[in-house]
This record gives C-alpha cells, structure tokens and sequence, in this order.
C-alpha cells in the first residue's frame, strides 16, 4: 500500500476504531523507531511490524506516515506546561529547560528535519504543525507577561511575548538538534536572560508604521 497516499487528510478517521491500547502501541513503536532508526526507516510497514500489528490496523487510524509521526512527537507535548512561580526569571529557566528538554528527545530529533522536508510541498501542513506545538505555549507565555506587568498594555505584553517566544523556540530547537543536553543549565540561565531582555525590552509598534 502507497504510504504516501492522501497525504493532505491526515489522519484517515472514517472506521477508526475506538481502542486507546492500540493508539498507544503504534505511536511507541513509532517513538522507538525513530529514535534507533531515524526518519527515513520509520515507514508504516516498520511501525506496524514493532507494533505487532498489520498495516491495515494503522491505516485505519492514521492515512500517512507523517501524520503518525507528528502524533507520536507532538502528541506527547500536549502535556501541561510548566507550572508558575513568583519568578519570572525562574519561570523563564524552567521554561527554556522544558522546550529543550522535549526537543532532545531522540524521537523529537529524529523527527523534526523529517516532517519539515515531508511538508516542504504542502499547503498548510507546516502552519499546522507549527499551531499544534507552539500556540498553547505561546497563549501561557503571554498570560505569565501579563501577569508580571499588569500596568502594561496589552498590545506590548504580546509583542513582548511573542518575540521571546519566537526567540525560545528558535534557541531550544537549534540548540536540541544540534548539541541534546549537553551543557543545559548553563543555556537555560543564559536564554532565559535574553528571554526576560526581550519581555521588558519589547513595545508594540506605533500604528500606521
């Protein structure tokens, strides 16, 4: 069977069925695949054979090889995100540890140049997987802003936000595929003081500029 087919519906929903124990052995066998075989060898054929499973099971659950690989890494991210303190420098360590953290993970390496090359050539695919892994990170960094700076208008605590975010993201991701944890504590106090720069630094721009 063609693993490339109907690549834009993403996942193949009509008949999936409801069998969580199922979901959860495919998107393992993924995670493990990736993180000895690397991207290329994850095929369908792959994962249903360290699943134990017969192509048609995932199939009926996902329609390509890219939309498993995406729920196998980014599902594993909707996890809750750090919690808060009083320290917003603090926060911001923990936060740069978090994002690092879930990049170096050698599935997430494995995965993240795979599914940017895979969606180079489709319309949508990478604003969705940027939406799937970024906005509730980003709506809860803007949130601690806001209440760090409640004097502040709202229209310069989100572009404050989303520069460091955009700056985090940027930082984790270079950092996590390139280097894994290696030397973390000392780029996580290093990043979280750019971060914080950038949060008090940055003001929204004029309109009509």
């Amino acid at each position: 069977m063609d693993e490339r087919r109907d690549r834009r519906s993403g996942t193949a929903g009509v008949g999936r069925p409801r069998d969580p124990q199922v979901d959860l052995a495919i998107l393992a066998a993924t995670r493990e695949l990736l993180a000895e075989d690397g991207y290329q060898k994850t095929t369908i054929t792959a994962i249903a054979r360290r699943a134990n499973l017969g192509t048609a099971a995932i199939y009926r659950r996902w329609a390509t090889r890219e939309s498993i690989i995406e729920d196998a890494v980014f599902g594993m991210q909707d996890s809750a995100l750090p919690v808060t303190t009083s320290n917003l420098r603090d926060d911001l360590v923990t936060w740069t540890r978090w994002f690092l953290t879930q990049v170096a993970e050698p599935a997430t390496r494995a995965a993240i140049p795979g599914l940017l090359s895979a969606y180079h050539h489709e319309d949508g695919a990478y604003e969705r997987l940027v939406h799937r892994s970024e906005d509730p990170a980003r709506h809860a960094l803007a949130d601690r802003v806001r209440s760090e700076f409640p004097e502040r208008s709202d229209a310069d605590i989100v572009a404050g936000a989303d520069v460091a975010f955009d700056f985090l993201v940027a930082a984790t991701i270079m950092r996590g595929l390139t280097s894994g944890l290696a030397g973390a504590d000392a780029f996580c106090t290093r990043t979280a003081g750019s971060l914080l720069l950038l949060i008090t630094e940055t003001r929204a721009e004029p309109h009509g500029n």
